[in-house]
């Protein structure tokens, strides 16, 4: 019997009996037994393949997969510099708990550390973040062994025993030959894992005091039931927009500048539900000594950056109580009402970028994609300003279901992510994300004709830079003289040159009315929308909205 034949025959059984049905693979020699083998998988219908030439794009296509369908999906390279290019999206699904199943092909352990070609040290690649590492050998001919730690895998990155998932590494050292072989009947050994626990208890917290809750990156079922929990308790919801919460009745738009008007002085306690990254006001508030300050996370771990918390607890809910304080009702109405005085001025703000030359602004753009979606819609933003930007939206009763990977912040992966969550979800869907964050991963636009085909609508706020950094102290005027080289990057890169070459359609914008025509019809194929938005007022925009809420 073949060894590599045998243990890809085997790995990928177990990945399909465990309910894997999506796998990115990178082309290579060293995983070819693997390839062979989904291949066939994939003609059967027993998954689906998709395969991409750079690893990087295939890493996060297999992240956005597996956050669209909560369930695991792998990503297949070979040995060597392949491997390791995993890394980006191994790190962003262990901080967003994301089951990322990392397999790479390996050269023998026996040539580990001779100078082989494609030959470096696998074995703990990603060491730190993973939640569980095994390593198989072809050579062993142990089908028992390679079910029982693929097994082992799958559950740590289900988070079927822990109560907390993420991503994995399956290291496999493959010999040649490398190209199927006939093989004898594989020895089968079903066994059934359940879960530890059933739901997490569940602690009953008084609606008094005076009580915001403050909603982070959370999956959509997730988001929705924060919603309807502040709902039914009153209370303001303060919720970032992968919250998935922010629909909520009691969800108020523009929180982020209200935290720096006098209504901030009276929050008593804060319930933190979710990876909040977003803004440093929210960071301020969680850092602050006088709060009662509840985090809420069912697994394990749990998200603290402020180091302050009181208590930590699995789930909540808020029950009727007595306080000394403003009641729920009244506490509830002075966030509406200084929601709905703050709104006309924000939309006034963003629509004058404070130009002689009028362009669109980022937040404009973003109040205008937000708008125009509905509760069908899919919605990834990216990193950067596009979703600080999103973050100032108004309400809208039926907000699009909206990603962003928050685990790490990082801007790459973004568009092979998108990409990846419209497979999960087949259907379209759309992107909002800054033309750095773009550029970072157009190789995610690569994909060969033979594949699944996705629908995403890649909206593009183009400023010609990072315009992000003009609104921190790297931006401040006494740091012009640097300013424009080491942050401002201007590029200047064509991107409908980008759209030719990878043959997507493309479309420039320069007027928010014809954006808004253009996103009534759903996309087709692969969109890039190119959007001119200023840059060279957004440190003045950034500070204008700030002060609005002292107007209050």
């Amino acid at each position: 019997m073949t060894g590599s034949t045998a243990c890809a025959r085997v790995v990928v059984e177990e990945l399909i009996s465990y309910g894997v049905r999506d796998v990115v693979l990178a082309p290579g020699s060293r995983n070819a037994p693997l390839a062979y083998e989904l291949f066939e998988a994939d003609k059967i219908g027993l998954l689906r393949l998709h395969i991409r030439i750079d690893e990087r794009s295939a890493a996060f296509t297999a992240l956005g997969l597996a956050k669209g369908s909560a369930t695991p999906v792998p990503v297949i390279t070979t040995s060597g510099t392949a491997a390791g290019n995993l890394h980006p999206a191994v790190m962003e699904a262990w901080h967003s708990r994301v089951p990322l199943i990392a397999i790479t092909a390996d050269r023998p352990l026996s040539v580990v550390n001779t100078g082989a070609n494609q030959t470096t040290r696998q074995s703990g690649l990603f060491a730190g973040h993973v939640r569980a590492e095994v390593q198989l050998s072809s050579n062993d001919l142990a089908p028992r062994a390679w079910r029982f730690q693929l097994n082992r895998a799958l559950v740590a990155a289900s988070g079927l025993r822990s109560m907390i998932g993420g991503p994995v590494h399956v290291n496999i050292g493959f010999s040649e030959p490398l190209v199927p072989e006939p093989v004898d009947a594989i020895e089968e050994d079903y066994r059934e894992v359940t879960p530890s626990t059933g739901r997490p208890p569940v602690t009953r917290l008084p609606v008094g005091p005076q009580t915001v809750v403050v909603a982070g990156d959370l999956p959509p079922e997730d988001g929705a039931e924060i919603a309807a929990i502040a709902e039914r308790a009153g209370i303001p919801l303060l919720a970032e927009p992968s919250s998935n919460a922010r629909g909520g009745g009691t969800a108020i738009s523009s929180y982020r500048l209200l935290l720096q008007s006098s209504l901030v002085d009276d929050i008593e306690r804060v319930i933190v539900v979710g990876h909040t990254t977003l803004s440093r006001p929210v960071t301020r508030l969680l850092q602050r000594q006088d709060i009662e300050l509840i985090i809420v996370d069912a697994a394990p771990e749990w998200s603290d950056p402020a180091m302050n918390a009181d208590r930590v607890i699995a789930a909540f809910e808020l029950s009727p109580g007595s306080a000394e304080s403003d009641g729920p009702d009244e506490w509830l109405a002075r966030w509406q009402q200084a929601d709905r005085a703050l709104r006309p001025l924000i939309t006034r703000t963003i629509a004058d970028p404070a130009t002689d030359a009028p362009m669109i602004t980022g937040p404009a753009l973003a109040e205008l994609v937000w708008q125009s979606l509905g509760a069908e819609d899919l919605l990834f933003v990216g990193s950067s300003n596009p979703i600080r930007d999103l973050d100032l939206a108004g309400r809208s009763a039926t907000p699009p279901v909206t990603y962003a990977n928050r685990g790490l912040a990082g801007i790459d992966g973004s568009v092979s992510t998108a990409i990846g969550l419209a497979l999960a979800a087949d259907q379209p869907a759309h992107a909002l994300l800054g033309d750095l964050t773009f550029l970072h991963d157009s190789n995610g636009l690569i994909i060969g004709p033979a594949e699944p085909r996705p629908r995403v609508r890649f909206i593009v706020a183009d400023d010609n830079g990072g315009s992000i950094f003009a609104t921190l102290e790297q931006g401040h005027p006494a740091q012009m003289s640097a300013f424009e080289r080491l942050f401002g990057t201007p590029h200047g890169t064509d991107l409908a040159g980008i759209a030719a070459a990878s043959g997507v359609d493309y479309l420039k914008i320069t007027r928010l009315d014809d954006l808004r025509e253009h996103l009534r019809l759903p996309p087709h194929g692969l969109e890039i929308i190119d959007v001119r938005v200023d840059r060279d007022h957004r440190r003045t925009l950034d500070e204008r909205l700030n002060s609005l809420a002292a107007t209050l």
